[in-house]
């Protein structure tokens, strides 16, 4: 230490040495840069529907997302159809208010939608929510 004196005086520090606080603060600030990127997850690009009366909803236990292509994903990862009936069993075993959120790509078929509720429906899932992109309503 620079600052201290090896004398055999009782004299407290009068002066406050701030490097180690700064070196502390510097170390903490690039713990969370790094550690940040990790935080965003990646995700695949869907182009939801525009709706002006959606309300939002509670953290789901399964997001499960029907392509443009009818391409079933849940939670981000391309499933097949008992895969998805898989995990679909085991939230709701694990979970008995397990929520679904469906979301279908604007260009999917109706027909595709419609059975991706039906299935989560058939197996035991009474509570989803349909994913929308929200838009300002504008009154006539």
């Amino acid at each position: 230490m620079a600052g201290a004196r090896l004398s055999g005086d009782d004299e407290g520090m009068t002066e406050i040495n701030i490097l180690p606080l700064v070196d502390i603060i510097l170390v903490v600030l690039i713990i969370f840069m790094v550690t940040t990127s990790y935080i965003v997850s990646p995700s695949i690009k869907v182009n939801l529907p525009d709706a002006a009366t959606g309300d939002a909803t509670a953290p789901s236990s399964l997001a499960i997302t029907v392509t443009a292509a009818g391409q079933l994903l849940l939670d981000g990862n391309p499933v097949t159809e008992p895969e998805l009936r898989a995990a679909v069993r085991a939230a709701r075993i694990a979970n008995d208010q397990v929520v679904c959120l469906v979301a279908g790509d604007r260009d999917a078929r109706h027909g595709d939608v419609t059975h991706l509720i039906d299935l989560v429906k058939q197996e035991g899932v009474a509570r989803f929510a349909i994913n929308i992109e929200p838009v300002e309503f504008a009154a006539p």
